[in-house]
């Protein structure tokens, strides 16, 4: 497959007929293009750790398939025995990664579908599963969609924008969360120039953000993530747009690690500092970033991966946590498919959340 048409193959579907969920592993990407057949429950849970499907949106349109095709595979006649089997595979797919809450929203809004529907019987149960995983998917598509028209009213003809890892099409179904501006704004005529900072340690944004970009004809720019503060004062960046996988009631967001130091050197050089990403990221739950549990990953993702040979010392210790939060203060806006949330987000994502039920 080549890679200029990679931006019209799907991230995640259902493939009914082989009762499999199929990702585009982002592991092997931009090097090779390969999908993945999964239909077991530890090769799910893997698919999530291993980073094989990732981008929070993503993750919870597979998670929300994961959960329904082990739900069609329980005999069961009665409620109480399908429902134990249902709920320990929720939890076990929801351990997979603690950080992007979208993960456990899917698995929760699946789990709570067939709580609520307890008194049907077993089949029409599956069927309603079965219904609202595709449901979940059509309206990732849809609030990708309008967070892009959102987010391109922040930019015009000819700006560079600077991101940090992938929240483009890769992480979601369609289009993507920080990047869907830049495909629409493409669609539309428009040119933008984007910096991709590398994203270390797994280099998210030189495999995955570069690869969409080139693809769909963007001008791109890859820079290692100690170049950012440079172009910052080249006076090359005109806006920041990143993606999230948690934002708490505070306005503080969890991404990629690495996230909240770029937001500091855009407040330095006075560059808005804009969040993208879905409702469904947004955890009112929480009360600030320092409550948000932060994943930490193998350290041979900083030692080993990427080598020919092992590039540090035997015996170091390593720190490898897989996201950081940015400061609310240092945000300038919280782009979401119900609207653009300002400063101060206590209130401001209470109404966007009120927007929400009101459509």
């Amino acid at each position: 497959m080549d890679n200029k048409n990679i931006m019209s193959y799907e991230t995640v579907y259902l493939n009914e007929e082989e009762g499999t969920i199929v990702i585009l592993d982002q592991t092997k990407l931009p090097n090779e293009v390969k999908f993945l057949h999964l239909k077991e429950q530890k090769d799910m849970w893997q698919a999530i750790y291993l980073l094989q499907v990732r981008g929070a949106p993503a993750i919870g349109v597979f998670a929300a398939f994961a959960l329904y095709l082990l739900a069609k595979n329980i005999k069961a006649e009665t409620w109480e025995d399908f429902y134990k089997p249902l709920h320990e595979a929720k939890k076990y797919l929801n351990s997979s990664r603690p950080t992007a809450v979208n993960l456990s929203w899917a698995l929760n809004r699946i789990e709570q579908l067939a709580i609520d529907n307890r008194n049907k019987s077993i089949p029409e149960i599956k069927a309603l599963l079965l219904k609202e995983s595709k449901k979940i998917k059509a309206e990732d598509i849809w609030m990708c969609r309008q967070i892009g028209e959102n987010g391109l009213t922040l930019l015009k003809d000819g700006d560079g924008i600077l991101t940090h890892c992938n929240a483009g099409q890769l992480a979601t179904s369609k289009y993507g969360t920080a990047l869907a501006p830049i495909h629409l704004g493409l669609e539309r005529g428009m040119n933008f120039r984007v910096f991709c900072n590398e994203t270390r340690p797994l280099l998210q944004g030189v495999r995955l953000s570069a690869f969409e970009l080139i693809a769909d004809g963007v001008d791109t720019t890859i820079i290692c993530d100690n170049m950012a503060s440079q172009v910052m004062k080249n006076g090359w960046v005109n806006v920041v747009f990143v993606g999230c996988d948690r934002v708490v009631a505070n306005g503080d967001v969890c991404n990629k690690i690495g996230t909240s130091g770029v937001a500091i050197l855009a407040k330095y050089y006075g560059i808005p500092f804009y969040v993208l990403g879905p409702t469904s990221t947004i955890d009112m739950s929480i009360e600030k970033g320092e409550d948000i549990i932060i994943e930490q990953r193998p350290p041979e993702e900083i030692t080993d991966m990427w080598y020919k040979q092992r590039m540090a010392p035997q015996g170091v210790k390593v720190y490898n946590p897989a996201f950081d939060f940015v400061d609310h203060e240092l945000i300038t806006g919280i782009v979401t498919e119900y609207g653009i949330a300002r400063p101060p987000y206590i209130k401001s994502l209470k109404e966007i959340f009120n927007k929400k039920v009101e459509a």
